[in-house]
C-alpha cells in the first residue's frame, strides 16, 4: 500500500505555457528538474450497477500505458483545501480486466464480499488524457512530482473536459509541497480542486445534477475532545464547507453558494477570536488580514441575495404595491449594472491571492502553525478536555449579547443593525461546540436570536427599497412609504418581542 499526498489545481488551459515555462527554467525556490515525459493515459473505472464501491468511497480503475495495464484501488482518504491524502493498492494486469484477488484484503470494508463484487463490477466511465510529468528536485532535498493533465471524461455520450494541475509529494517534506504550490498560483488562473477525475467521471454516468447548498453543519465532539483537536476539526470543517460551495457556484453561479463561502470564512475568523485566549493572535496575523480582504471582497453579497429574493415570485411582499414590477424591474437593471458579474467571480475564485490564502491557510492547519507561539502552559491547556473550555466560551459570548440587548438598552432600526454583526459571530461560538449539548435545549435557546437576525435582514431589504424609491411615480411612491411604514413598525414591534423572549431563555450549556 502506498499514500498519495497530492494538491489539484484546476487550471485554465490558457495558461499552459507559462507553467512550461516556470517549470522548465526553474524560479526562485531554485528547482531542478531530474527527470521529464510524455504520454497519453487510458483509464477504465469499474464498479456494480449500484455503485457499491462508491458507496464505500473507494475507487477501482485500470490504468492504460505503453502496453502496460496497472490496476489501482484507493480507499477513502482526507482532503484539507486540495491537499490529498488517500491511500491506494497498485497491481500490474495482463490486461484491462480487473483482478481483485491481487488488492490487498486490508483493503475492503469487513463486511464486503469480495467474490460476489468481482462477479458484478463492470465498466462505467472512463478517462482519457496526455499527461506531461516532470520530477523536481527541491533544495531541502524534497522530490515532487509534477502532472499536468488535459484530455477528457467519458461516459457514455456525454464527456467533460480535463485540464488539471497535480503535485504529488514523492519524498521528503510536506511543506516543500506548499511552497511549490505558492509559487505555481502566483501564475492565476488556477484553483484549488477537490472533486477528482473519478467523482467527475461518476457525476457524468449518473447524470448528477450538483450538490445541494446548505449551512454549517456541527462538527462531532465529545466531552474529552482536546481543546486542540476541537480548533483544528472545526477550521476543517470550514474548509470543506468552503470548497463544497466554492464548487458549487463554478457548476451553477448561485449567490446562495458564495453566501455559504462566507459563512466559512466568518465562522473561521470567530474560532480565531474564541480560541485566541490559547492560541495567539500572532500566529494568526496573516491569515486574518487575508480574511478581511476576502470579507471585503464578498461584501456585496448580501445585498445580492436580498434582489434574489425579491425579484422570485415568492416575494409576495412585493404585491400588495401597484408600482411591484416596476420596483422588481429597476432591482434587476441596478444587480445587472452595479454588482459584481459572475466572470468577475470566476476571476476572484481563479486568482493568484485567493488560491494563496487557501494554500496558507491549509499549510498552517497542517502544520500546527501556532506552536512555535505557545509556551509549555498553553500547549498543556490545548491538551485538556474542550468541555469546560466551550462553557466558558459560551457564557462569555451570553455576557457580551446581554450587554449589548439586554431589557434596559433601547434599541431602534439603526442599533439593531449596529449590532447584527456581533450577534452572528456570537451564535457561530455555538455552532463551534454544538455537539456537546442537548440539540432540543439549545434550539430552543438559539431560535428567537437567530428571529432578530432575520429581523435585521428584514430591514436591510426595507432600506434596500428605499434606495430605490425615487424612481416611482409620486401616486406609487406615497402607496410605498405608507406601507413602509406599516411595516417597520410591526416589525420592530415583533423584534422587541423576540428580544424579551431570547433575554429570557436559560442557557443550554448550564443544563
Amino acid at each position: 500500500m502506498e499514500t498519495e499526498i497530492e494538491l489539484k489545481f484546476f487550471v485554465s488551459p490558457d495558461i499552459t505555457e507559462s507553467l512550461y515555462t516556470f517549470l522548465e527554467n526553474g524560479s526562485s525556490l531554485g528547482h531542478k528538474v531530474l527527470q521529464q515525459r510524455c504520454r497519453m493515459l487510458g483509464n477504465v473505472y469499474f464498479d456494480t450497477p449500484d455503485h457499491l464501491l462508491r458507496q464505500h468511497d473507494i475507487g477501482l480503475r485500470v490504468r492504460r500505458y505503453d502496453d502496460v495495464y496497472v490496476q489501482t484501488v484507493k480507499t477513502a482518504g482526507r482532503v484539507v483545501a486540495g491537499l490529498h491524502q488517500r491511500p491506494e493498492y497498485n497491481a500490474e494486469l495482463d490486461d484491462a480486466t480487473p483482478d481483485l484477488s491481487l488488492v490487498d484484503a486490508t483493503a475492503w470494508p469487513e463486511d464486503l464480499d469480495i467474490d460476489a463484487l468481482a462477479q458484478q463490477i463492470s465498466p462505467l466511465f472512463s478517462t482519457d488524457f496526455e499527461r506531461q510529468q516532470w520530477l523536481l528536485g527541491m533544495p531541502d532535498g524534497s522530490q515532487i512530482e509534477v502532472a499536468l493533465d488535459q484530455g477528457q471524461v467519458t461516459s457514455g455520450d456525454l464527456s467533460d473536459p480535463i485540464c488539471e494541475l497535480e503535485l504529488e509529494l514523492k519524498s521528503g517534506q510536506t511543506d516543500a509541497l506548499f511552497t511549490l504550490a505558492r509559487e505555481f498560483c502566483q501564475l492565476g488562473a488556477m484553483r484549488l480542486g477537490n472533486l477528482s477525475k473519478a467523482a467527475r467521471g461518476y457525476r457524468l454516468a449518473t447524470n448528477y445534477q450538483g450538490d445541494a447548498i446548505y449551512e454549517l453543519p456541527s462538527i462531532a465532539l465529545t466531552d474529552s475532545t482536546a481543546i486542540e483537536e476541537t480548533f483544528v476539526r472545526n477550521i476543517e470543517a470550514a474548509l470543506e464547507h468552503w470548497h463544497h460551495h466554492e464548487q458549487i457556484y463554478t457548476e451553477r453561479f448561485e449567490h446562495q453558494a458564495l453566501e455559504q463561502i462566507s459563512q466559512a470564512i466568518c465562522f473561521i475568523r470567530q474560532q480565531l477570536a474564541v480560541f485566541g485566549e490559547v492560541i495567539p493572535r500572532r500566529a494568526s496575523a496573516i491569515l486574518r488580514q487575508e480574511f478581511e480582504w476576502l470579507e471585503g471582497e464578498l461584501s456585496w453579497l448580501q445585498q445580492a441575495n436580498q434582489i434574489d429574493f425579491l425579484l422570485e415570485d415568492r416575494a409576495s411582499v412585493l404585491r400588495k404595491l401597484n408600482a411591484h414590477k416596476q420596483l422588481q424591474d429597476i432591482l434587476a437593471e441596478y444587480a445587472a449594472n452595479e454588482l459584481p458579474s459572475q466572470e468577475e467571480m470566476l476571476a476572484l475564485l481563479n486568482s493568484s491571492r485567493y488560491c494563496g490564502l487557501l494554500l496558507d491557510l491549509s499549510r498552517w492547519l497542517l502544520s500546527r502553525g501556532w506552536q512555535p507561539f505557545l509556551d509549555d502552559k498553553a500547549r498543556q491547556r490545548l491538551a485538556s478536555p474542550v468541555k469546560p473550555f466551550a462553557d466558558e466560551a459560551l457564557t462569555q459570548a451570553w455576557h457580551t449579547l446581554r450587554a449589548q440587548f439586554g431589557e434596559e438598552i433601547v434599541l431602534d432600526r439603526n442599533g439593531y443593525q449596529q449590532q447584527a454583526r456581533l450577534l452572528s459571530r456570537n451564535l457561530l461560538t455555538g455552532v463551534a461546540f454544538a455537539d456537546l449539548y442537548d440539540s432540543k435545549w439549545r434550539q430552543v435557546f438559539r431560535d428567537p436570536w437567530r428571529d432578530l437576525l432575520l429581523g435585521v435582514e428584514e430591514i436591510s431589504i426595507i432600506d434596500l427599497l428605499n434606495e430605490h424609491k425615487r424612481d416611482l411615480e409620486e401616486e406609487d411612491c406615497l402607496q410605498f412609504e405608507k406601507w413602509i411604514e406599516r411595516k417597520e413598525s410591526y416589525l420592530l414591534y415583533a423584534m422587541e418581542q423576540t428580544r424579551a423572549m431570547a433575554l429570557s431563555m436559560e442557557p443550554y450549556w448550564e443544563h
